[in-house]
């Protein structure tokens, strides 16, 4: 019986590096969802899963920063609890703050397109700090539109209600979440891949 010896190509090093940094952004958020708090205005709590997505717009682009918060999604499906509170499963996609969850992937891309114009990651220095903000500004309304939309859905309320409890008393939680993904951005310790 005779083996059959071919060649295989290796991955390219971006693409390792970038799945990489997707599966750290993945697990990150997963930690990020762990510490819940319960906000009395809104039944969604607050947490910094918000400033992951941030991070993963501007670090990973549109594909890559998409890309993690699809693998984040699928581990919380899936069972692995990276959900708030420590929930996971189907279910919680489909409950009253799943239209939050499934903006993420959404929201990392727009802010890949709009801070790296397109799929080529730019150095982060080069994209002006008004570009970042109206790119971070772009993607909270996004993710506020969909959880307040979907929640309005779920829950029977009229869409102004639903954003009076889950969107509005969140901004200020926002602006903070911007403030220090642009910090840790700026600082240079985290960039992205270029090929």
């Amino acid at each position: 019986m005779a083996t059959e010896r071919n060649s295989v190509d290796l991955v390219d090093d971006t693409v390792v590096r970038q799945f990489a940094r997707a599966a750290v952004l993945a697990a990150l958020i997963g930690v990020a969802a762990l510490v819940g708090i319960p906000y009395p205005l809104s039944p969604a709590p607050v947490t910094l899963q918000v400033l992951f997505v941030f991070l993963a717009g501007l670090v990973l682009g549109p594909v890559w920063g998409a890309f993690s918060l699809l693998l984040y999604l699928t581990a919380g499906a899936a069972g692995v609890p990276v959900f708030s509170n420590m929930t996971a499963g189907i279910g919680v996609l489909f409950g009253q703050t799943g239209g939050y969850l499934w903006s993420y992937p959404i929201a990392a891309a727009l802010i890949g397109v709009i801070v790296h114009r397109g799929t080529t990651l730019r150095d982060l220095h080069d994209v002006s700090l008004t570009v970042v903000v109206g790119a971070l500004v772009a993607a909270t309304i996004v993710i506020y539109a969909m959880g307040s939309v979907y929640m309005s859905w779920v829950l029977e309320m009229t869409l102004w209600e639903a954003v009076t409890v889950a969107a509005l008393p969140f901004i200020p939680a926002e602006i903070v979440k911007m403030t220090a993904a642009i910090a840790i951005v700026r600082s240079g310790r985290i960039t992205p891949v270029r090929s």
